[in-house]
């Protein structure tokens, strides 16, 4: 196991790593699973790619608000479209704070804005304009494809734990339809494994098309994660991963198992490799018991993959 994941320092949570895989593939045993019962989810933004100066679907949206506040003046006084048209982002930033400290009064603001940027649009319009994005937009600090903004530690850990059985799995709080364009190109995880959240949809008969309706299905954080894995998978995963405060009810429902491990990037690496440091947001998280913390700083030789 010693080369499989070599962009990680030889350090404890290492070793935690590979005794817990090596304990659950181990069929002579106590702590043996089954193949098909090694389910493994992972958060997506701050947890398998960088989520500052703001999560890239946000990066996204501040375009698609921009636009329509251009085109429909009276927007720009009301939140999001008047951050978005004045490239004031502190309104944003305190709402994104705010919802992680348990206060979502800016919540619904902002679900609305999300509902309306891809009301009445078709899925197969929505992925071009997705795909475009990606190829298109650069890192907002790193200046750099967002595609390189990836943590290469969390994909070699995805490679390694789908070598030894498991069936990886995304669960963020992150658009589901978003994601998937880039799940698959950057950490080899198809459409179908992609759980968040979810905007309405309907069938339009006359031309044969899906199209997302103007509000929200769901809205996949905090305790809706367990919800929406078990909806899925039809499995309580026995690893889970995530960064934040919204992943801790995914990290107990994994660690529900017998053997189970939970993992916490920490975002504490004060060293300029591009991944700047806070704890902003993942307060409970830090001091939840049980789960395993990951170091940026001290267990990541490299953070980023090489360009």
């Amino acid at each position: 196991m010693s080369d499989s994941l070599p962009s990680w320092r030889d350090t404890a949570t290492r070793t935690a790593i590979f005794d817990f895989v090596a304990a659950v593939t181990d069929e002579n045993g106590p702590d043996y699973v089954v193949p098909e019962a090694r389910v493994a989810v992972f958060d997506n933004d701050g947890t398998l790619w960088t989520e500052k100066p703001m999560p890239t679907q946000l990066h996204y949206l501040l375009e698609q608000w921009k636009a329509a506040a251009a085109a429909d003046p009276s927007l720009a006084d009301t939140q999001p479209y008047q951050a978005a048209a004045s490239g004031d982002m502190s309104w944003l930033s305190a709402a994104i704070d705010r919802h992680y400290a348990g206060d979502d009064a800016d919540l619904g603001l902002l679900i609305a804005a999300v509902a309306s940027a891809s009301g009445g649009v078709s899925v197969d319009e929505y992925a071009a304009s997705v795909a475009e994005f990606y190829r298109e937009a650069r890192h907002l600090t790193l200046g750099t494809p967002y595609a390189q903004v990836v943590y290469q530690p969390m994909v070699e850990l995805i490679r390694f734990l789908e070598a030894n059985g498991f069936t990886t799995y995304i669960v963020s709080g992150g658009e589901r339809d978003f994601m998937r364009p880039m799940t698959e190109a950057n950490y080899g995880i198809p459409a179908e494994r992609v759980v968040g959240t979810g905007m309405g949809l309907t069938y339009d008969a006359e031309t044969n098309t899906v199209r997302y309706a103007p509000k929200l299905a769901f809205f996949d954080d905090g305790p809706e994660k367990p919800v929406r894995i078990w909806m899925r998978t039809g499995r309580r995963p026995i690893l889970a991963a995530g960064n934040s405060n919204g992943d801790v009810p995914m990290l107990r429902f994994a660690q529900g198992n017998p053997r189970s491990l939970a993992l916490l990037v920490h975002h504490d690496d004060d060293t300029g490799r591009g991944d700047a440091p806070y704890d902003k947001g993942a307060e409970q998280a830090l001091a939840a018991d049980g789960i395993t913390v990951i170091s940026v700083r001290d267990d990541w030789a490299q953070v980023f993959p090489t360009a």
